[in-house]
């Protein structure tokens, strides 16, 4: 199951951005992180990913479907990385990033 696999440390961003749309930008990473149980870390890792993508933080209230494509794909590697994973695979993750931000993060 989906929650096996987060159990063993793998988390996977796929192609195609898949955000929960009808939820906001911070519920959507809150979802990364729903096996976690310390609100403190959690925090804490919610601070870095807003670091990381700056734009999430300014959007944290507005819906994840109102997202341009580009933050919608930094949203999905953003929810992937809140279950602190031992391996990330990524399917196409610069799709739809601005070039700026492809040779920040990679």
């Amino acid at each position: 199951s989906a929650e096996e696999i987060v159990r063993m440390g793998i988390s996977h961003c796929p192609e195609g951005r898949q955000v929960f749309s009808d939820l906001n930008v911070w519920e959507n990473l809150l979802i990364g992180a729903y096996l976690r149980r310390d609100k403190a870390a959690i925090q804490s890792d919610l601070e870095w990913v807003c670091r990381l993508f700056p734009i999430l933080g300014e959007r944290k209230r507005q819906p994840a479907g109102s997202l341009s494509g580009g933050e919608q794909m930094m949203l999905a590697i953003g929810r992937a990385l809140m279950s602190r994973p031992r391996l990330l695979l990524l399917d196409e993750p610069s799709l739809g990033l601005a070039p700026f931000l492809v040779e920040t993060i990679f």
